[in-house]
Formats: structure tokens, C-alpha cells, sequence
């Protein structure tokens, strides 16, 4: 008997297990009751763990490796890991196995890595609670299998299986063997939960070798079949546009199909925080209210169930989203660089949007961002106006514009002359900026009356400039030079010479030495002085333009007539006894010398001078010719000769 039992309940497992596969969506498999990721990692590690944590409710039978960091470099049978990619830093076998980023391509996205082993292994397994009875389940996973075709391994094999809590199969499939190209593949599985509220997924292993058995999971999802819920905004509209200050309320409505028996509905909205139930909205067509909304992005669904379900999460259909932007009203600006000139272009500016509309004075209009408006005129001056657009929402914003005659500029004076060293005064009106050029010598050539002090004759030329007009206008100031007076370099004669005066003046000038003493004319620039003493002259010059006197200085110093007598009786009888040269007595450190037919030194005077009277060491030397040498000083040459000692 208890055979015959066993019997029929494996008969009917396998029936209620054909009967499950057989079941077909006539609806759509909505979206993901449970969507196991594993989760995300950084951009350093590649090995990641607990499992639970990257991967809540998820198991597995393999033994796990981790906690994050670069070790374990590769898995050995029947070991698992969370990592990025299964091309593991350090694998000594890393050519046999895939460089491959998760199943979205993210590139720190995790996968569950898995060696698998030669015996039938529940490797992966989830437990879902709270099912509704006799739902329709669509398993989905996405598998790659990790070793490159260079490796020409075994490849990998698994059944995806449900079963209830008593471990009764629900429904069960197989992958079939896992290519090597380098590419993720999905597998499904549709099953019913018949009557129970709580199902276990389960991934076994079903490759007949340790050799090359390693593959990696992603994206397990399961999804209830459910009617096709296709929302849309009033005239079948998925997306609505408005604008920030002018948002209108809206009608949302669905096609379902098919429809569940008795159903109720749940419209929901997102503004970005979570999807919340809409108060009063639960009919499939309802009415949004919408007034007032500031600018972001707004999202709805439709919520549908057999009555008495639709707040249990597994129970329900959800929609996909529909969206409502309400754009920002454009930052509109108008501007212009101006004031104009009569004359002038005109230069209009916008900014904040992407397309523009100007309006103004005498039936202007443009589209263009930057329009210009050429050969200015009085009656182009007002208000411009340009309503700026972007994303469909419009703003206003306007500029004022002058246009301003141009300006009559008049100075103090146009020409003007100052002596050298003096200043004058400038000015000039008809603007309400002034700038003078060149700058030099002037007190501020900013300012409408700068006082001018220049050092030579300056031309200056002022650009006054009064709302967006400017003239410019001249003043030249010459400069007279003062009176220069140079009387030139001291000089030095002798007694009875003549010498020229190197006089000097400039150019427009009376002038005159004084004292007049000794000099040809002393109304001459380079008169004609033969002194006979020192003296000093001075050379007045006077300006004929009234400007500053100058006298200069000039010394002549006049030595002695140097006369060297060349013969001499020192007897005794007061004639003519000593050897004696006046002049020396003129210069202050004089140095005499006297050698005798050998070339002995037998006098020498140094300093104020000494006549010679005719002896050497206080003895008196014989007549005879003796030679002497006369220094003066550095403005005369030394003086050489004989002399006859007579007694």
C-alpha cells in the first residue's frame, strides 16, 4: 500500500510539474518581484564579502570566499566569490579565463563566481514569502560561462528548479551547456506557486566534470504574470511637457489586457523620493490635480488586482512609469552695450535660452541671439524687448536703449606758450568723460581741466566721450626755454697772452660780460681777455620771451712771465751775485735742479724757491757752465738749460 502511495504521488508531482510548464502568460510578466543584483563594488577591490550583505537572501551551498580584498587570486572546486570581473588579479591561469564586466556592463558591478563540481549541487538558492495562489512565475538568470575558448573546458551545465516548502518540484529546466563566446546568456523558467505562499528557487549544478566547470551569475529575477498595463496621459500621450507657473491638471487612464476578475485599481505617483499612493485615485481613468507644481520630474503608474489584493506587493500588476516634466521657466536676460551714437551700430544681447524673439521701436523684430541694428538714429532709441525660450517655456525680458546726439566739445585755448619749468591750465567740456594723451606732464589726465607742465612743446589731444558718443579735440603748448648762460671751462695764461672766451647761450637771448676790463668786446659771445692778473668774468644771458635769467662763471688765472737769466757773479760785490728766477716766487711748491758738466747735482730747491749762490755745501764752486731744470708746475712744461758761474 505505502508503494501504491508513493507511486501516485510522484505520478501526480510530475503531472502538476508538466501541467506548470505548460501554463502560458496571457498577460505580461510585469515587473521584478525579486531582482537579485549582488550588488555593487568599488573601484579598487575585485573579491568581496559576506554574501549577505552585497547579496540579502541570497545562499549558497559552495564554500564562499572572501572578505574583500585581492586574495583568493582564483577558486577551486566547488568554491564561490563575489567579484567584478573572473579575470581575478594574479590568476596564475588568468588566459583561460573571460575579462568580463557584470551583465550590465558596469564596471564595478558584482557577479556570484562559481567553480562547480562534477555532483549534482543546489549552488544557489532564495526563498520568496508571500506569494498569491496560483500565480504565474517567470525565473530568469543571466550565466556566463568563464573560461575562454582557449581553455576548451567542459562547459558548464545547471537546472533551474522551484520547489515548495514540503521540497515538492513546481518546475525545473535546463540551461543545456553554457557557451564559451565571451557573452552572457538568459534562461527561464514559468512555473505556478499553486496554493503556496512561499517557494524556494534553487540552481543546481549539472556538468559531469570538476575540469572547467566555472561560471558566473547574475540578474536572477522572478516576475508574476499579470495583465499588460499600458498607461498614457489624456489623447494617449506617455510624456507631458509644462511649464513652471503654468501646470494644468491632466487625466491619466490605462489599456489593460486581459483584466482581472473584479478588479480594483491604485494610481501612484514619484516626485522623486519613492512611489506613493495618490489620495483618491482608484479608478483606471482618474484625474490628476496639478496646479501649481514647481519644476522636476513626476511619475505615474497603475496599480491593478483581483479585489482584496492591492496591497499585497506580490499580488498586483504594476505598470511602467509615465512621466510629467515640468521644465524651469527660462533666466531671460536682455542687454545692451551701449549708450550709441548717432551713427553707431547698435548691439543687442540675450541670454537663457536656445531661441529668441525681439520686438522695439519703429516695428523692429529678430530671432537672431545677438541682432544688430546699424546706422543708429535718434528714433531707434527705447525699450527692446525679447522673449527668450528653452524646453517650450517662455520668459520676457527687455533692455533700454540710447541713442544720444553727438557731442560739441570746445577747450579753453588751442595754442599757448609757457617758459620752461612753468604751467598752464587746460580744460575742456561737453562730455562727462575726459582722457588726455600724451599723459606726460600732465596733473591727471583724466580730468576735464588737468594743469599741463610739460619740459618741450607737447600737442594734446583730449577724447571726451558722454553716453556711447566721443570727440576728440587738440591744445599744443609750447615751451620756451630759459635763458642758458655757460662761460665755458677756467683757463690759465701767462703774463702778457691773450685768450678767446668760450661763451655759450640759447637761442633768443641778450647777453653781455662783465667787468668789462681787458676784454676786445664785452658784447661778444667769445670775446678776446688779455688780463694781466688773475680775473673773473661773467656771462649774463637775458630771455627775449620773458622767460628766467642765467649768468655762469668763468676764472683766468695769469702766471708771471718766466724769465731764466743764464749768467751770474757770485764776487761779493751785490750785483748780481745769486742765480735768482722772479717768477718762481709765483708758484708755491716749485722744484729747481743744477748739475755740472758730470751730471752731479750740486743744487736743488724744493718747495717756495731759494736763489743759488754759487755754492755746494756752503763752499763756493768754481766758474764754470753748469745746467739747470725748472718745474713749475702741471701747466708748464719743464724748462731746461746752461748757465755761466763767473767769478
Amino acid at each position: 500500500m505505502y508503494r501504491l502511495i508513493k507511486a501516485l504521488s510522484i505520478v501526480c508531482i510530475l503531472l502538476f510539474a508538466n501541467f506548470a510548464r505548460a501554463q502560458v502568460c496571457t498577460g505580461t510578466f510585469g515587473q521584478p518581484l525579486i531582482n537579485q543584483t549582488f550588488g555593487q563594488g568599488n573601484n579598487t577591490d575585485n573579491w568581496y564579502g559576506p554574501l549577505a550583505q552585497y547579496a540579502p537572501g541570497a545562499s549558497t551551498s559552495t564554500t564562499f570566499k572572501g572578505p574583500p580584498g585581492s586574495i583568493p587570486t582564483n577558486l577551486t572546486a566547488n568554491q564561490s566569490g563575489l567579484v567584478k570581473t573572473p579575470a581575478t588579479p594574479g590568476n596564475p591561469y588568468s588566459i583561460y579565463w573571460q575579462p568580463h564586466a557584470d551583465h550590465t556592463g558596469d564596471s564595478n558591478g558584482l557577479m556570484l563566481l562559481i567553480d562547480g563540481i562534477a555532483t549534482k549541487t543546489v549552488f544557489f538558492e532564495q526563498k520568496m514569502d508571500d506569494l498569491c495562489p496560483n500565480t504565474l512565475l517567470r525565473l530568469s538568470i543571466w550565466v556566463l560561462n568563464t573560461n575562454s575558448a582557449a581553455a576548451n573546458a567542459q562547459p558548464p551545465n545547471m537546472i533551474l528548479k522551484v520547489i515548495d516548502p514540503n521540497g515538492n518540484l513546481l518546475g525545473n529546466a535546463s540551461t543545456g551547456n553554457v557557451t564559451a563566446d565571451g557573452m552572457w546568456h538568459q534562461y527561464t523558467l514559468d512555473f505556478s506557486n499553486a496554493n503556496n505562499s512561499t517557494v524556494t528557487l534553487q540552481l543546481v549544478n549539472d556538468t559531469p566534470t570538476n575540469s572547467g566547470n566555472d561560471f558566473a551569475l547574475d540578474d536572477i529575477t522572478v516576475r508574476a504574470c499579470g495583465p499588460g498595463i499600458a498607461p498614457f496621459f489624456n489623447l494617449n500621450n506617455t510624456a507631458l511637457n509644462m511649464c513652471e507657473g503654468n501646470t494644468n491638471s491632466f487625466t491619466v487612464n490605462a489599456n489593460i489586457s486581459p483584466e482581472y476578475a473584479n478588479p480594483v485599481y491604485q494610481w501612484q505617483e514619484n516626485k522623486g523620493t519613492g512611489w506613493v499612493d495618490i489620495n483618491g485615485t482608484t479608478t483606471k481613468q482618474a484625474t490628476i490635480n496639478f496646479i501649481n507644481q514647481p519644476a522636476g520630474t513626476y511619475q505615474y503608474r497603475l496599480i491593478t488586482a483581483i479585489n482584496g489584493n492591492i496591497d499585497k506587493v506580490f499580488c498586483r500588476a504594476v505598470s511602467d512609469p509615465i512621466t510629467v516634466t515640468v521644465n524651469p521657466l527660462p533666466v531671460a536676460r536682455a542687454e545692451n552695450f551701449g549708450p550709441f551714437c548717432n551713427g553707431s551700430t547698435i548691439q543687442l544681447n540675450a541670454s537663457g535660452g536656445t531661441t529668441y524673439s525681439w520686438t522695439g521701436p519703429n516695428g523692429f523684430t529678430s530671432a537672431a541671439q545677438s541682432p544688430t541694428i546699424i546706422n543708429a538714429t535718434k528714433a531707434m532709441g527705447g525699450e527692446y524687448t525679447v522673449q527668450v525660450t528653452a524646453n517650450g517655456c517662455t520668459s520676457p525680458a527687455s533692455t533700454q536703449v540710447i541713442v544720444s546726439d553727438p557731442l560739441a566739445i570746445t577747450t579753453n585755448i588751442q595754442t599757448a606758450a609757457i617758459c620752461e619749468g612753468k604751467s598752464i591750465q587746460l580744460a575742456a567740456s561737453g562730455g562727462t568723460q575726459y582722457l588726455w594723451q600724451p599723459a606726460t606732464g600732465l596733473s591727471d589726465p583724466e580730468s576735464p581741466n588737468p594743469v599741463a607742465s610739460p619740459i618741450e612743446t607737447t600737442v594734446y589731444s583730449v577724447t571726451v566721450t558722454k553716453d556711447g558718443c566721443s570727440g576728440t579735440a587738440q591744445i599744443t603748448v609750447s615751451v620756451n626755454k630759459n635763458a642758458m648762460a655757460d662761460a665755458g671751462a677756467d683757463q690759465k695764461i701767462v703774463n702778457g697772452q691773450k685768450i678767446t672766451l668760450n661763451g655759450k647761450v640759447s637761442s633768443d637771448v641778450t647777453y653781455l660780460w662783465t667787468p668789462a676790463d681787458y676784454l676786445d668786446d664785452p658784447t661778444k659771445l667769445n670775446p678776446v681777455a688779455s688780463p694781466p692778473h688773475d680775473i673773473t668774468y661773467t656771462l649774463y644771458a637775458t630771455s627775449n620771451l620773458g622767460c628766467s635769467s642765467s649768468s655762469d662763471e668763468v676764472n683766468i688765472t695769469v702766471y708771471p712771465k718766466v724769465v731764466i737769466p743764464n749768467t751770474f757773479s757770485p764776487n761779493g760785490d751785490n750785483v748780481n751775485d745769486t742765480w735768482n728766477i722772479p717768477a718762481a716766487a709765483s708758484f708755491p711748491n716749485p722744484v729747481v735742479k743744477i748739475m755740472n758738466r758730470y751730471g752731479n747735482l750740486v743744487y736743488q730747491s724744493t718747495g717756495p724757491f731759494k736763489p743759488w749762490d754759487g755754492k755746494m755745501n756752503g763752499k763756493d764752486l768754481p766758474p764754470a757752465v753748469y745746467y739747470y731744470s725748472v718745474y713749475l708746475n702741471e701747466d708748464f712744461q719743464t724748462y731746461t738749460g746752461w748757465l755761466m758761474l763767473v767769478r
